[in-house]
């Protein structure tokens, strides 16, 4: 393991203040609208803001000056709070992931935020907003070393694994089903305006917002996938990806919960697919959880399921070299006949496999799916029986992991599911040990090698 980090007590960059007092007035110029503008003219409008700029600066600074935060041993401790001190303790052992994330307005003035992602988190812990970004980039990797008690890597040591063709990247996300359905929807809207002339003002407003709303998630994908990479090391996965918000995340291996790889309908043609990971520490709205899991955006089916097989092979075999497990290539057992009549059209893509290292769980008739999850992973297994499935003799296995992604085998047969239950308890047992017994290989390995005093020449008699 890394030996113990001590970090006296720093705070955070002198330009904060102002990044975030900037912030705040943008917010407030966007709240204000146009139509402020115009009730309070140019010369009181920017005399507002102006006012709002300079209190949200002080403010700001205020709260810049009482927080700060240290390194203890294998705790990072973060001090803020005027009025009420706080003083938030974070065991690094906890810690899942590391991103280094530069938003847009951050980038203006150099800086940087460093999040970390805590199992059990509802949103990043303590994040450290802002830094210069060579000292995020410094401070991520000391802590990296401290939750992992792996040796920070030098950037040439990185081992490329994944690239996403931005031009690829903009054709998939016209791929989609809102944007597809946009031409149906435009024919709706004018087919009325050339009916009835006298369609108002605010019926055309209310179209164009709601055409808005349907390019958002393609455009927002755009903006923050453009230009993805994946390269690993011995400490974790890097991803880096962001046009205008560029992010930074560095994931361990051996917190990876699960691979999720996706085909959806529109894709299947070209032969594409997409390939999603779970990171118990991830938490926030779906949005957050969308852009932190993302491990291909877009790419030919071959090179997701490659990659995917990379980091599931990490995430359980932690020791040097690579380890893929191809999880598309194992063989499935479906699901009984008489399923057919709960699941007609889907009932064979249903299957599981189940090897001593992995369960994987396929499924899906539009868009289909392939969940894996590492039995080291594996919190608990559960059968569920519905009042159906109980007349056809079924039941539902599902596998839980600390993450949010789970494998559920659905229609299998009832004794089989009971069965298949008391196997992957005892695999995931039996799985953890292994893991253990690989990850200590794994450090012995990473270890430098005891000093050896030099021999001393026999004097001369």
């Amino acid at each position: 393991m890394t030996e113990p980090l001590s970090l006296p007590r720093q705070r955070l960059h002198p330009l904060t203040p102002l990044v975030r007092g900037a912030k705040i007035l943008f917010l407030a110029a966007v709240a204000v609208s146009w139509r402020g503008l115009s009730d309070l003219g140019l010369e009181h409008w920017l005399m507002a803001m102006a006012v709002v700029l300079v209190g949200a600066v002080v403010v700001s600074a205020v709260v810049w000056a009482f927080t700060g935060y240290e390194v203890v041993g294998r705790e990072l401790r973060v001090h803020e709070g005027l009025l009420s001190r706080r003083v938030r303790t974070i065991p690094l052992e906890r810690v899942q992931a590391i991103d280094v994330v530069r938003p847009a307005l951050a980038r203006v003035f150099g800086l940087a935020e460093l999040r970390l992602e805590v199992i059990g988190g509802a949103k990043a812990e303590a994040p450290l907003a802002y830094l210069t970004v060579d000292g995020a980039t410094a401070l991520r990797a000391s802590l990296l070393g401290l939750a992992t008690g792996a040796a920070a890597a030098e950037p040439a040591a990185e081992r490329p694994l994944f690239a996403v063709d931005n031009g690829r990247l903009l054709i998939a996300q016209l791929l989609t089903p809102q944007v597809v359905a946009v031409p149906i929807g435009a024919a709706f809207v004018i087919w009325p305006a050339l009916v009835h002339p006298d369609w108002t003002l605010i019926g055309a407003a209310s179209t164009i917002t709601a055409f808005l709303g349907v390019f958002q998630v393609p455009v927002r994908r755009v903006l923050d996938e453009w230009d993805f990479r994946i390269a690993a090391d011995a400490a974790a996965l890097r991803l880096r990806q962001g046009l205008l918000n560029k992010r930074s995340q560095s994931v361990p291996p051996r917190r990876v919960q699960g691979v999720k790889v996706t085909w959806p309908l529109l894709w299947r043609g070209v032969g594409w697919a997409r390939a999603h990971i779970d990171v118990a520490g991830y938490g926030g709205d779906g949005d957050e959880q969308l852009r932190a899991g993302t491990l291909a955006p877009a790419a030919p089916t071959g090179e997701t399921t490659a990659v995917a097989a990379i980091v599931l092979g990490a995430a359980v075999d932690p020791r040097p070299g690579p380890h893929p497990i191809d999880a598309a290539a194992l063989p499935f057992s479906g699901p009984p006949r008489r399923a057919r009549w709960l699941a007609p059209l889907s009932w064979s893509r249903i299957g599981v496999a189940v090897t001593d290292d992995v369960v994987a769980v396929r499924e899906g008739v539009l868009t289909r799916e392939l969940v894996s999850v590492p039995l080291a992973r594996v919190q608990s297994v559960r059968v569920v029986q519905g009042p159906w499935q109980r007349l056809l003799g079924l039941a539902t296995v599902t596998v839980d992991t600390a993450g949010g992604l789970h494998a559920t085998a659905r229609l299998r047969d009832a004794a089989d599911a009971y069965r298949l239950t008391g196997e992957l308890a005892a695999r995931s047992r039996a799985a953890r040990r292994t893991f253990s017994a690989r990850l200590a290989e794994a450090r012995s390995a990473a270890a430098p090698p005891p000093a050896v005093a030099a021999d001393r020449p026999e004097p001369l008699a």
